[in-house]
């Protein structure tokens, strides 16, 4: 008995998330809010991954550079590029990517909607006869499964080019090399599922937002839990599914 509060709460979740996703092709129908929501998720997120794939890059470079070199001797150097190309595109870029979206969206959401419900404003669209699963989650679910793939593809790009900004100032490789010896790794047979990893994030970060933001209750304070559960769910939720996805990809590419 003591486990039918948190079953049932997560049976609830699961419904939600089953509703979203029926209701968020329909956002296409009405594009204005949909183009509005991506609008702010991708392009206010924009900053922080500028900032993290500049760091991103030097980092792992630094960090790699030193092991390669430890482990391999000077020479090993040499395969610097291919080994931060593989953990930048694979890995470092989708998770940053969906820890960025559900810090700054999750919270978001759910105080946007959690306000919503504590002034009525749900209520008035369901008087109204409308669904508020088609006309506030819906949208709000696909853009962030819409956004969650070029801002992956952004911090890659920079992280790859602040690696090799790193290599010009510490290393002797030149442009050309580098490039070649990037590309030569990145198979779109990788690279592809690692971007499209991201739509199930931002499914995840959508409906969590969502979900405790349509629940919210309690005034004022109840939009702050709204917000701090959306953020602290959709992380858990980011890096867990990260595992059976990078899993799931391995599996299936054999």
């Amino acid at each position: 008995m003591p486990l039918l509060g948190p079953l049932e709460q997560l049976g609830q979740f699961a419904y939600f998330g089953f509703r979203a996703v029926l209701a968020a092709p329909t956002s296409f129908v009405r594009p204005r809010e949909l183009v509005r929501q991506l609008y702010a998720i991708l392009i206010g997120a924009l900053p922080l991954g500028l900032a993290a794939g500049g760091a991103l890059g030097a980092v792992v470079w630094m960090h790699l550079r030193g092991a390669l070199v430890t482990v391999g001797g000077p020479g090993a150097a040499t395969y610097l590029p291919q080994a931060q190309a593989l953990a930048v595109v694979l890995e470092f870029a989708p998770l940053g990517a969906g820890l960025i979206v559900a810090g700054r969206s999750g919270a978001s959401l759910g105080a946007e909607l959690g306000s919503m419900r504590l002034t009525e404003q749900i209520d008035a669209l369901e008087v109204l006869g409308l669904s508020p699963l088609r006309e506030l989650v819906g949208p709000r679910v696909l853009a962030c499964m819409l956004a969650l793939p070029p801002l992956t593809v952004f911090i890659a790009y920079l992280a790859i080019l602040s690696g090799y900004v790193a290599e010009a100032i510490g290393g002797n490789m030149t442009l050309t090399e580098y490039k070649n010896a990037t590309l030569g790794v990145l198979y779109p047979s990788d690279v592809i599922p690692a971007v499209l990893k991201t739509v199930a994030f931002g499914y995840l970060i959508g409906v969590t937002g969502c979900y405790f933001g349509m629940a919210a209750t309690g005034g004022t304070e109840g939009v702050g839990r709204a917000a701090t559960r959306s953020v602290v769910t959709s992380i858990f939720l980011v890096l867990v599914s990260n595992v059976f996805l990078v899993k799931l990809i391995q599996v299936v590419n054999g």
